[in-house]
């Protein structure tokens, strides 16, 4: 477990710092310690679905937990994705603005197939 907690702990740091880097090269106006604040506020939906993901895998396993497992994840990504990008592609260029985006979705993609696909044997 505690294996685990370190590989979440060093994507989450490590890919924020390299989103933060991406979306300040890329001229964007906001300041990297707003960026890695936003980053980590809009990874709260995705905590959550991890806490509901847990009590799911508690109660049991089987199709209809990963259907409930599937919809709880993908919403909070959805949310989690929707509130960064909507923050840092304001910051940037207009014709910027994907460049900066497809990485966010990417980053939350990571952490959110890692809340999917965790099983408690680990």
């Amino acid at each position: 477990m505690s294996d685990y907690w370190a590989t979440v702990f060093v994507i989450v740091w490590f890919g924020s710092i390299i989103i933060t880097l991406n979306s300040k090269l890329l001229g964007g106006t906001i300041s990297f310690f707003q960026s890695l604040c936003v980053l980590g506020y809009c990874i709260m939906p995705l905590t959550v679905a991890m806490a509901v993901c847990r009590i799911v895998l508690i109660s049991g396993s089987g199709t209809v937990s990963f259907a409930v497992r599937l919809v709880v994840v993908t919403a909070s990504f959805g949310w989690s994705t929707f509130a960064s990008t909507a923050f840092l592609a304001d910051s940037q260029p207009p014709n910027r603005k994907a460049l900066v985006v497809y990485p966010v979705f990417l980053f939350y993609f990571v952490i959110g197939w890692m809340i999917l696909t965790f099983s408690p044997s680990q």
